[in-house]
C-alpha cells in the first residue's frame, strides 16, 4: 500500500468534485485562491486570444472568438472527466493487488486504463480488482461515472437556455437602440414617446434583464464568453448601453422622469461590477474617456435635433461624470478582457440596423430600381402598446 499515493489520489478527486460543484450547483460567486475552473479559462482564453490576433479579417477574427465559449464547456468537462479517471487510478495504484487477464504485468497504465473503462461503464474486465478497498473503489467509480453523464446531459441544456434567455431582448434592442446599440439612439427613438410608461416600461424590462445575466453568468461563469449571434451585438455592449441611457436621464433630460432609471442603473450597475470579478478583468488607470466634452455637446445637438434636450446645466454635468465612473471603468477592463468592443455613446454617422440589411437587398433594388433600402423608406413607428 502507497499512502503518498493515495493521499494524492484523493486530494485530485475531492478537488475536481469540489471544483465541478461549485461550478455547476452552487449558485453563487466562490472567492478563493485557486480554482480549477478560473484556472482552466485563463489558460485556455490566452492562447486563444492570441491565435484569433492573427486573423486578419474582423468577421473571422471574431467568429473565431466566438468558438472558445462552446468549446470550452466541452474541454472542462473533458477535464474533470480525465482527473477523476487520473484520481482513481492513484488510488486503485495505491491499494494495490489486481489480477490481469492476460497475465501481464499490473503497471500504473493498466490501472489508468482499468479507471477509464470503469468511469465510462464499458466493464470489459480484462483488468481485475482482488484487494477489497480496490473493488469498492471500482463500484463507486462506476457510479460516478453515471452520475458525469447525467451532470453533462443536465448541465449543456441549462446553458444554453441562459444564454437562449440572455439573447433575446439583445435582439429586440436592435429596432429600439441601433445595431451596435447606442444611449443617443435610444433617447432619440424612445425618448419623446408622448407617454414616459414607453421608455419606463423599455427600463423595467432591462432592469430584469440585467439581474438574470447576473444570475446566470455567477452562477454559470462560461456565459461571459459566449458571443452574441451578431458580431455588432454582445451582451456587455447592451449592458453599457442602458447604463449609458439612464445616467443621461438621471442627469436630467427634459420631459423625462428618472425613477424607473434610477433603479435600472443600479441593477445594471451591480452587474457589471460582479462580472467584472468573475471574469478576473483589471483595473487600468489610464482608460481612454468614452464622452469627451466635445462628444458631450455632440450628444447634446444630435438629441436636440430628435426632440431630446439634455440638461446642461454644470451641476448636471457633474452628475454625469459621477454616474460614469460608477460603471465605465467595470465595463472597460470586462471589454478588454473578453475582446468585446464597447458601443459608443452615439455613432460619428447614421447606420442600418440588423433588420434593415439583407443579402439580396442589392440585387432586389438593381431589378427593381423603383424601390429604396429600407432605412429610408421605413421608419420604425411609435406605439404605446408595443412599446415602441
Amino acid at each position: 500500500m502507497h499512502v503518498l499515493i493515495i493521499i494524492f489520489g484523493l486530494m485530485v478527486i475531492v478537488g475536481v468534485l469540489l471544483d465541478a460543484f461549485e461550478t455547476i450547483v452552487l449558485p453563487r460567486r466562490v472567492q478563493r485562491q485557486f480554482r480549477l475552473t478560473a484556472w482552466f479559462y485563463r489558460r485556455t482564453w490566452r492562447p486563444w486570444r492570441l491565435l484569433a490576433s492573427r486573423i486578419k479579417s474582423v468577421r473571422r477574427r471574431e467568429n473565431f472568438r466566438g468558438y472558445f465559449g462552446p468549446l470550452s464547456l466541452i474541454f472542462l468537462l473533458a477535464l474533470w472527466a480525465f482527473s477523476l479517471i487520473l484520481g482513481f487510478a492513484l488510488l486503485q495504484y495505491g491499494f494495490g493487488e489486481h489480477v490481469q487477464l492476460a497475465n501481464e504485468r499490473i503497471s500504473f497504465w493498466a490501472l489508468l486504463y482499468l479507471s477509464g473503462e470503469t468511469f465510462f461503464t464499458l466493464g470489459l474486465g480484462d483488468i481485475v480488482p482482488t484487494w477489497p478497498a480496490a473493488r469498492v473503489l471500482t463500484v463507486l467509480e462506476g457510479g460516478m461515472g453515471f452520475a458525469f453523464l447525467g451532470v453533462v446531459i443536465g448541465y449543456l441544456p441549462t446553458i444554453y437556455s441562459s444564454f437562449s434567455r440572455r439573447e433575446i431582448e439583445i435582439s429586440l434592442l436592435d429596432a429600439r437602440a441601433g445595431s451596435p446599440p447606442t444611449a443617443a439612439e435610444l433617447l432619440a427613438r424612445l425618448g419623446n414617446c408622448p407617454e414616459q410608461t414607453v421608455l419606463d416600461q423599455i427600463f423595467k424590462d432591462w432592469e430584469r434583464w440585467a439581474a438574470e445575466v447576473l444570475e446566470s453568468h455567477l452562477s454559470y461563469p462560461a456565459l461571459s464568453f459566449f458571443r452574441s449571434q451578431h458580431n455588432n451585438q454582445s451582451w456587455l455592449g447592451a449592458l453599457t448601453t442602458m447604463l449609458d441611457a439612464t445616467s443621461l436621464v438621471i442627469s436630467g433630460v427634459d420631459g423625462i422622469r428618472s425613477e424607473q432609471a434610477k433603479i435600472t442603473f443600479a441593477i445594471a450597475r451591480h452587474a457589471v461590477v460582479d462580472l467584472a470579478q468573475v471574469v478576473n478583468a483589471r483595473y487600468d488607470p489610464h482608460n481612454s474617456d468614452r464622452l469627451p466634452i466635445q462628444e458631450l455637446a455632440r450628444l447634446r445637438e444630435m438629441l436636440a435635433k430628435r426632440g431630446i434636450r439634455l440638461n446642461d446645466k454644470p451641476e448636471a454635468e457633474k452628475k454625469l461624470r459621477h454616474l460614469r465612473s460608477l460603471y465605465e471603468a467595470y465595463a472597460l477592463g470586462l471589454a478588454r478582457t473578453l475582446l468585446i468592443t464597447l458601443p459608443p455613446w452615439m455613432h460619428p454617422e447614421k447606420r442600418k440596423d440588423n433588420w434593415q440589411s439583407g443579402p439580396w437587398d442589392k440585387a432586389i433594388q438593381a431589378a427593381d430600381p423603383d424601390t429604396h433600402p429600407l432605412s429610408e423608406s421605413v421608419q420604425v413607428p411609435v406605439h404605446v402598446d408595443d412599446h415602441f
